[in-house]
């Protein structure tokens, strides 16, 4: 799943919600259930989650939604499987790459029809 986000410090949970395309009760679940996902508060309890914080939710994302895992089994895997971060980088790389030969064989098909 390959998120858009800008390069910053810190983003809000309004944010990082919209680009999950979830609900801000979710991320604040997760925030419960997995204890790899610390994000900043200020005094008013606003929660300010870094570019980790970012990384962490995209595994759990991964792993709950795209590969159906419940909370137990998914918060199993983070601890014993180093290598999530890794595959859902290739994923992402893999995804990217494959939009860009859909375009390319849609422009060869207008030139084709031409």
């Amino acid at each position: 799943m390959k998120i858009n986000l800008p390069d910053k410090l810190y983003y809000s949970i309004g944010e990082v919600a919209k680009a999950f395309d979830v609900n801000t009760s979710l991320i604040r679940y997760w925030e419960q259930e997995f204890p790899i996902i610390k994000p900043k508060k200020n005094r008013k309890g606003n929660r300010y989650f870094t570019p980790e914080d970012i990384k962490n939710l995209q595994m759990i994302y991964h792993l709950v939604k795209e590969k159906g895992y419940t909370l137990d089994g998914a918060r199993v895997a983070l601890t014993t499987n180093s290598k999530i971060s890794e595959t859902i980088t290739l994923i992402d790389r893999l995804e990217f790459v494959k939009a860009e030969l859909i375009k390319l064989k849609e422009s060869l098909g207008e030139r084709e029809a031409e």
